[in-house]
């Protein structure tokens, strides 16, 4: 594997007393593994939506906010303190500890008998997540040296593929053969099993240690100086702005897709468990590899490919995405997601690579986090949530496809993160000329 070498030399060796190196391939390919059990945990409510509502009898609106707004203010809000201890501290133990809260959470969701219970429990989710990816991106950054950084992040970034595409073919094969409580218990068990492997697998490498520059060794990161750079930066800002409207369209659809295609596509369940899911890791995974490997090697001219990718990919998916919600059947609407879904995500890698470059080695994780605040808080928090709402505001005005409807509203969102993009492209650009 190409990654496996790119750990820059030259640097400070670290303490006596720290853990061994790993491989780089092995410490991504864990810390890739993680990721897919995160998303694949957080996409569960969304994947099996149906066989929810028909059991504890909720409507689109509450789904929208048990899988947005409530899921969102802890996700979002709790990464802040979680990430400053974890720049602080062990980046790996936070993880670890991180990553067992939001598995037994994910078997509570499972043993909900009603809705305020599966609210608490999903809450529960967005509290052990918040300490998810954060330190995992210090983690890669403080792997990968510059340069290698971007398909690092491509390949780190097919987690929410892969979780979404293992949460589709598992949870609805589970959910379709025996109960969709089932597929929550046994999602969250796996997810515990990893927390008992991660620190035996991934060591907590020095800060700053792959960076190309010798730097010497830094002071805890104070935290308010950190939030002041974060928000002082245009470039980190419009970054997390950008991202966001790009999420308030991919959450809001990605929250609701299955239960749209299932009711206004005619789909079935066994159906999305095959087709779906290859739709997921084509379009996603593809358009994580290639965003990661085209900034990687554009990057090197010029920094405004950060902004430039994301800009162009999200103009192109646009029309495609109006095309998917119109489509008249299933097989016709799949085929375009499964085009949106690969130029919606290219935003992901650049944004997260531009953002870790941006902070210094000590405050990496907390810059992560502080860019999946705003990102997530615009998209997680209030995509699904305003999809939801406008679904039961359709429908009470008597609309015979009111899900339809609301997903047609997402289409102006499109627009406003081009814009932010290109924004961040032009104060990239002014930066390399000014320099």
């Amino acid at each position: 594997m190409a990654l496996a070498g790119s750990v820059a030399t030259g640097r400070p060796h670290a303490p006596s007393g720290a853990a061994p190196r790993r491989r780089p391939a092995i410490v991504l390919a864990m810390l890739t593994f993680v990721y897919v059990l995160n998303f694949l945990d957080r996409q569960l409510l969304g994947i099996l939506a149906k066989p929810i509502q028909d059991s504890l009898h909720i409507s689109d609106g509450q789904l929208g906010l048990i899988g947005g707004l409530y899921f969102a203010m802890f996700y979002c809000f709790i990464a802040i303190p979680v990430s400053w201890l974890a720049d602080r501290t062990s980046r790996v133990g936070v993880l670890t500890c991180a990553c067992a809260i939001w598995s037994a959470a994910t078997i509570a969701c499972g043993m909900a008998r009603t809705y305020p219970q599966l609210v608490a429990a999903r809450m529960v989710v967005g509290f052990g997540e918040a300490g998810g990816v954060p330190p995992s991106y210090a983690l890669i950054t403080d792997t990968f040296a510059p340069g290698r950084r971007g398909v690092a992040f491509g390949i780190y970034n097919l987690g929410p593929p892969i979780g979404a595409a293992l949460g589709i073919a598992l949870g609805a094969s589970i959910a379709a053969a025996y109960d969709w409580r089932d597929a929550f218990v046994a999602i969250g068990l796996a997810g515990l099993v990893a927390a008992l492997a991660l620190p035996w697998i991934v060591p907590e490498p020095m800060r700053g240690a792959s960076d190309p520059v010798a730097a010497p060794a830094q002071a805890k990161a104070p935290f308010w100086q950190t939030l002041a750079t974060f928000f002082r930066s245009p470039v980190m800002m419009l970054a997390a702005l950008g991202s966001g409207a790009t999420q308030f369209v991919t959450y809001g659809l990605g929250n609701f897709a299955v239960l749209f295609l299932i009711r206004e596509k005619g789909m079935t369940l066994s159906e999305i468990a095959i087709w779906y899911a290859v739709a997921i890791v084509v379009g996603m995974g593809g358009g994580m590899i290639a965003s990661g490997r085209i900034i990687d090697r554009f990057s090197k001219r010029s920094r405004r490919v950060f902004a430039i990718a994301p800009a162009t990919s999200l103009a192109i998916a646009l029309p495609f995405y109006v095309a998917f919600v119109w489509a008249p059947g299933w097989p016709l609407a799949l085929a375009l997601l499964t085009i949106v879904m690969f130029f919606n995500y290219f935003y992901l890698s650049c944004s997260v690579t531009l953002v870790q470059e941006e902070a210094a080695p000590n405050q990496r994780v907390l810059a992560g986090a502080l860019l999946l605040l705003v990102m997530n808080f615009i998209g997680l928090g209030l995509g699904p949530t305003w999809v939801g709402a406008a679904s039961d505001r359709f429908a009470a005005a008597g609309a015979d496809n009111p899900l339809q409807l609301s997903l047609y509203t997402l289409a102006p969102f499109y627009i406003v993160a081009i814009a932010l993009f290109l924004a961040l492209a032009r104060t990239l650009r002014r930066r390399e000329f000014a320099a």
